[in-house]
Parts: C-alpha cells; sequence; structure tokens
C-alpha cells in the first residue's frame, strides 16, 4: 500500500473530538506514538474550526459534546464543499441501532462504541483513510481533495454562473526538492495548503473549494468577486513565509544552486506560486478540460 501509511514521512493528521480529557488525551498520546499527527477538540464549534484551518485526514468524533453534538458537526461536515470529503468516524456511549443509523445517513464513514479497543479503533482509522487514498479522494500530503473530488467539482460549476477557477503551482519547487530532499518538498506542500485554506477561509466564502490536483500544483474554486482578492493575498503571503523553508544563505542570495543536464552549476530562483484564473464571465467552456487547459494558461503567463 502506499501513501502515508505505507512508512512514509508523511504523516496523517488526525482530530479527536472529545470532550472527557481523559480518554482524548489517551487517543492522544496512542496514536502519536504510531506516528499520526493528532489535533484534539473538546468541542464540536473548535472542531469545525479546526478542520478549516488545517484539513485532517480523518476525524473521530464523539456523538456526546458540550455545545453541539457530533450529529450536526458531520452534518456541518458534509454539506461543506472543503470538508465533505474527511472521513468521520463516531466515538459514542450509545449502541442503539438507531443511533447507528442516523450517523451513517449524515455520512459517517464508521462507528465504534465506548468502552472500544483501541487496537480495533486503530484498523478502522488505517482502513478510512486507505479507502480515501485508493478512491483518489484525498492527497496524502496536504489532505486536500484530489482527483475524483475535483472532477466532481468542475463537473458542478460548468453548469452555473459566477464562479471562478484558479489555478495555483509552486514555481521552482522540483528544484527546491532536489536540493533539499523530498521531506523538505512534503512540508512546503503541507505549508501550502495550510497557507491556501486561512487565506480562503478569510477572503472567500464557505461553499468555496480547494483541492491538489497533484505534486505542485492547486486549485481553487471561489467566487468571481473573491477571486482577485484571494489571488493578492496568496501571493503576499506565499512570497514571504516561503523564504522560512530555505537555509540563511539560500535566502540571502536569493537562488540556489543545482546541476543542470550537462554538469553545468544553475542558478534557480526561490520559490513563488503561479496563479491563473478563469471564469464563465471571460469564457464560454464546452466541457471540463477546456476550464483546466485556460486556467493553466494562464497561469504560465504569470511570471
Amino acid at each position: 500500500m502506499t501513501g502515508i501509511l505505507s512508512g512514509s514521512t508523511n504523516k496523517a493528521r488526525l482530530l479527536i473530538v472529545e470532550d472527557d480529557f481523559d480518554i482524548s488525551n489517551m487517543l492522544k498520546i496512542y496514536f502519536s506514538g504510531q506516528g499520526y499527527e493528532v489535533e484534539v477538540a473538546a468541542r464540536g464549534s473548535d472542531a469545525l474550526l479546526k478542520t478549516r484551518q488545517n484539513m485532517p485526514h480523518l476525524i473521530v468524533l464523539d456523538i456526546m459534546l458540550p455545545d453541539i453534538d457530533g450529529y450536526e458537526v458531520c452534518r456541518r461536515l458534509r454539506t461543506n464543499t472543503r470538508t465533505s470529503h474527511i472521513p468521520v468516524i463516531f466515538l459514542t456511549q450509545k449502541d442503539e441501532r438507531s443511533d447507528k443509523l442516523q450517523g451513517l445517513e449524515l455520512g459517517a464513514d464508521d462507528y465504534i462504541t465506548k468502552p472500544f479497543d483501541i487496537e480495533e479503533l486503530k484498523l478502522r482509522v488505517q482502513n478510512a483513510i486507505a479507502r480515501a487514498e485508493r478512491e483518489s479522494l484525498t492527497d496524502p500530503r496536504s489532505g486536500l481533495p484530489s482527483g475524483r473530488l475535483i472532477e466532481e467539482q468542475l463537473r458542478r460549476i460548468i453548469r452555473t454562473t459566477g464562479w471562478a477557477l484558479m489555478d495555483l503551482r509552486i514555481q521552482h519547487f522540483d528544484a527546491f526538492k532536489e536540493v533539499y530532499g523530498f521531506v523538505a518538498g512534503d512540508d512546503v506542500l503541507r505549508f501550502t495548503a495550510m497557507t491556501l485554506n486561512e487565506l480562503v477561509d478569510s477572503f472567500g466564502t464557505p461553499d468555496d473549494f480547494i483541492g491538489h490536483a497533484g505534486n505542485d500544483n492547486f486549485i481553487i474554486i471561489t467566487t468571481d468577486d473573491a477571486a482577485q482578492s484571494i489571488r493578492a493575498q496568496v501571493k503576499a503571503r506565499f512570497a514571504e513565509e516561503i523564504l522560512s523553508h530555505y537555509n540563511f544563505m539560500d535566502r540571502d542570495q536569493g537562488y540556489i544552486l543545482t546541476t543542470g543536464q550537462e554538469g553545468e552549476s544553475l542558478k534557480v530562483p526561490l520559490m513563488a506560486i503561479g496563479i491563473g484564473t478563469v471564469s464563465p464571465s471571460q469564457y464560454q467552456f464546452a466541457d471540463i478540460r477546456e476550464i483546466t487547459e485556460l486556467a493553466a494558461e494562464a497561469r504560465r503567463q504569470d511570471t
């Protein structure tokens, strides 16, 4: 099996939503020891906020919470374009058939009752994440929707108006990865995903979509009105914060040195992000391929 569960350096991110401190702390310690990156939320509202800020690969969700219950948290996740793909495992005291059915009807991926076997929960978590990867639902490095989910969004918007699609690519990413290594490259991808989530959250709408199309390529689907603000914020934020991924010498000189095909030394600029934007106010699209091709062409002109 490939991806985040096969021994690679990519850590799967779990969000544990549980108001019982002893249980949440035990789960955090256990899954951190299993190589997961774990965050904890004691309230449903906190869980929704943390999910928007740093997309988890899976959520373990208690039903009984002090503010809104787990069913409502799951419903909001499933009705939001950006979070609808995240696997959810319900964790609860309840063992009634009707409670399980209600959770599954809301789109939960699995259900386990307290007291639970921690090894069984681990297997359920592994299987749910592997299933999402296998079905090309998420990119294992960023946790963002990929593959089929991106296609579904493109097929949805082509029949509507008022949207804008942004094609984003990290320029000079391959050269950076060649010099600094794939672990540092994966850190850049996670940083980019987190930055896009934060800025779309601040300057976009709740229905906006962020996808990881592959390697250094991301997409944002937002409104025509919000696209320019998001574009400006992403460009500025990326240019400022990407510098922390370089060592002092490379930051100071403004480039990295790589070796060309003939063995010559090449100066490669520091990473930047290129963005191309298209919308139905500019073009008429016959199919989704035209949307992605025109957006990619616009992005290539953004140097």
